[in-house]
């Protein structure tokens, strides 16, 4: 299966909170939104502004970095909000109930690379960068699954 890409340059935090509202209202149970970058990129703020977008209440969404996972209910299904930075191994992820998560619920995962091979391969990949260690992000949507062009395409602006 072949790789497609797009890439976003963001100019302020609203413009990239802007496009997480954008693509969460194309999510649906089984979608997992994988977010990668280096500390302090934006994944945090991209998941946040995503996930209270799609709350049918507004409540606090605070980084599950130490609770390693939230859990959102939303009208039509759950959303996992996972924080893997602490995780050590693999077999973490199993125990977190995620691999279950992963087909019934939407998922957003940070530091996606402590899930090894248990990534979902349909799975979108949305890479946050800060080359200037500014407010501008450059943002690159990686996937396999063809299900996410149109979503891509219809979230950028």
């Amino acid at each position: 299966m072949s790789t497609n890409s797009a890439a976003f340059t963001s100019t302020s935090p609203y413009v990239t909170a802007q496009l997480a509202v954008r693509l969460g209202a194309s999510l649906s149970a089984g979608d997992t939104l994988l977010l990668e970058g280096d500390i302090g990129a934006g994944k945090s703020h991209f998941a946040r502004a995503l996930i209270q977008s799609r709350l049918a209440e507004p409540e606090d969404v605070p980084s599950p970095t130490f609770t390693l996972v939230q859990v959102y209910d939303l009208p039509e299904c759950e959303l996992w909000h996972a924080d893997l930075y602490r995780l050590n191994d693999p077999d973490q992820v199993v125990e977190l109930g995620l691999l279950d998560a992963f087909e019934t619920a939407i998922c957003i995962i940070e530091w996606p690379d402590r899930l090894d091979d248990l990534a979902p391969a349909d799975a979108l990949t949305i890479r946050l960068d800060d080359p200037d260690q500014s407010d501008m992000r450059n943002i690159t949507f990686e996937w396999q699954n063809p299900a996410w062009t149109k979503r891509v395409t219809e979230a950028l602006p």
